[in-house]
């Protein structure tokens, strides 16, 4: 399976932040949207950073209540590992993985068309496997 099968089934939507915007409404944003990431954008739209629930508990064991007047810019991950729609699942699987992150943005031609969740891949993952052993199941059964 590739990534562009997972965004056609779950959309193409992304939920970005500003640099400027506040941990608060970060917070808001995440909640409302029942996301655990941000993709933070720029001016013209480019991906320049990645906000996750981690950065922000790791941010408030840090610096405590006063984190959510902080900007999105000050905690926000700045080296944003990304993906493609052609990739396989096997792919983004591994760098996930080696990476210890749970959100890969897929971009096509520099431009953001999706992201893609570890939540993602396993329900795709699992739903292959189902497949996998129905037709085992078939084939055992009919020889």
């Amino acid at each position: 399976m590739r990534v562009a099968q997972i965004l056609k089934a779950k959309g193409h939507k992304v939920v970005t932040t500003r640099l400027d915007a506040t941990i608060a409404e970060l917070v808001r944003t995440l909640t409302l949207e029942r996301i655990g990431a941000a993709v933070v954008t720029g001016d013209e739209g480019t991906v320049v950073g990645i906000i996750s629930e981690r950065d922000i508990v790791h941010g408030l064991s840090e610096r405590g209540a006063d984190l959510l007047n902080m900007r999105v810019e000050e905690l926000m991950t700045r080296t944003v590992v990304t993906c493609r729609p052609e990739q396989s699942l096997e792919d983004i699987m591994r760098e996930m993985t080696s990476s210890r992150i749970r959100h890969l943005p897929v971009l096509q031609d520099g431009e953001m068309v999706g992201i893609v969740s570890i939540g993602d891949v396993v329900k795709n993952r699992l739903e292959e496997l189902e497949k996998e052993s129905g037709a085992l199941r078939d084939y055992i059964t009919r020889s």
